[in-house]
């Protein structure tokens, strides 16, 4: 039997999963938006690796590749764990163009500088996110799904911090990233 009494009007299966209702349903629509989210992400990434320009390229291209293989790590355990509590994963391009609150990545960057500022920007609002999470789910009473998104967050944070490391001046100041995800 399915219930579909939850708030996105996901359809949530029978599981003997005994992780109470409510907690399915919160867990389950925080955990698609954060796929959501982290395949626009990973998608993003993809961008930069392929279309970046300048003296970094060899270092920056191959960085991102790790981050790509690490990113569709964390969307494919985020997806599975979705199935786990009994929902659907809407991973698909369209469902992800709906759902994402990530800023479009632009497809006119070229160069380095300007491929970290817009990593770093979607990064943040990614990062960010999945630390609400942790926080909601674990208070829903999901431990298990706040645990992925501790894991996830670890991830996310190092990555964030490789990237913004490349635009760090010795003084600690940033100078590019527009802080609010437009770039």
């Amino acid at each position: 039997m399915a219930n579909t009494n939850s708030t996105s009007g996901q359809r949530l299966h029978e599981t003997q999963n005994d992780t109470k209702s409510n907690a399915k349903k919160v867990s389950a629509d925080a955990l698609n938006a954060r796929l959501s989210d982290g395949i626009d992400l990973a998608l993003a990434v993809k961008q930069a690796h392929w279309n970046l320009k300048g003296p970094q390229f060899i270092g920056v291209h191959l960085m991102l590749d790790g981050f790509r293989d690490e990113l569709d790590d964390y969307n494919d355990k985020v997806a599975e764990r979705i199935t786990q509590l009994g929902g659907t994963a809407r991973g698909t391009a369209t469902a992800v163009a709906a759902a994402s609150q990530l800023a479009p990545y632009p497809l006119d960057a070229y160069a380095i500088a300007d491929h970290l500022a817009a990593l770093i920007d979607r990064y943040a609002v990614y990062a960010n996110a999945v630390r609400q999470n942790i926080d909601d789910t674990d208070e829903a009473g999901d431990a298990g799904t706040a645990d992925l998104f501790t894991e996830v967050s670890r991830g996310v944070d190092k990555q964030l911090w490789f990237l913004e490391a490349h635009v760090q001046e010795p003084t600690g100041a940033m100078r590019d990233g527009d802080h609010a995800g437009k770039r």
